[in-house]
């Protein structure tokens, strides 16, 4: 069995050998195989994933042109994805990669097809940071959860993993953080079995490269009413 790590990287230089490091640490009992997509970054990461390339040809290296979103880097590493399951990590020191084997447990042990992490359900550190983002966050969660008759607790969290099964079923849309809710929608419908578990969330501030903005806010809100409807 192969784990297949999604990393979209826009302008993450300051912490993508880092998360390298912490990626290539972790124990997970199988194969790894990291997935880049640079989204046409501008501060170095690109020439570091240049180098990363040159040393690790068994990884899949996918540059972008032109900045596409989040979304649409996801889509196309998960296209190029060779593992039977497959993980998003973001490129930041947001999301502990420690914590994979707890989101692999349900997977391993033939409970779930999909396995959301939860950074409110408890277990690990988290970082204490913006009140409004959490209250943002916890709406749109239960507006989603309404529409798709889900009882998640962190429908935005970055830690999803899949089996390849799952992916193969569901066309995406999304390129940028519309994909969270777009995603929950269809995986809801199709009817896999869920799980959520406990991680640890290191969250960064606006001055230290957080990207995500109250624009993103109303984006998601008008993906949970569409995708309840398409």
């Amino acid at each position: 069995m192969k784990l297949s790590v999604v990393i979209p990287v826009y302008n993450e230089a300051g912490t993508l050998m880092d998360i390298v490091r912490h990626i290539q640490a972790v124990d997970v009992g199988m194969e790894k195989e990291l997935v880049w997509i640079d989204d046409c970054s501008t501060d170095g990461s690109r020439d570091l994933l240049k180098t990363l390339e040159a040393n690790h040809p068994e990884w899949i290296f996918i540059y972008h042109e032109v900045n596409q979103g989040k979304g649409a880097a996801l889509r196309h590493g998960f296209a190029a994805a060779r593992g039977d399951l497959i993980l998003i990590q973001d490129a930041d020191l947001e999301y502990d990669p420690q914590d994979y084997p707890t989101l692999l447990a349900p997977l391993v042990q033939g409970h779930a097809d999909v396995v959301y992490g939860s950074r409110f359900m408890g277990g690990g550190a988290h970082r204490v940071h913006y009140f409004w983002h959490y209250v943002g966050n916890r709406l749109l969660t239960t507006l989603s959860n309404m529409c798709t008759n889900l009882n998640l607790t962190d429908m935005e969290v970055c830690y999803k993993l899949f089996r390849r099964e799952v992916l193969n079923t569901i066309v995406l849309c999304e390129n940028r953080f519309g994909f969270e809710v777009e995603i929950t929608a269809k995986i809801a419908r199709g009817r896999w079995r869920i799980y959520e578990v406990p991680i640890s969330y290191y969250g960064r501030g606006y001055d230290e490269g957080k990207k995500i903005t109250w624009r993103d806010g109303f984006r998601a809100l008008w993906c949970i009413v569409k995708y309840r409807l398409v």
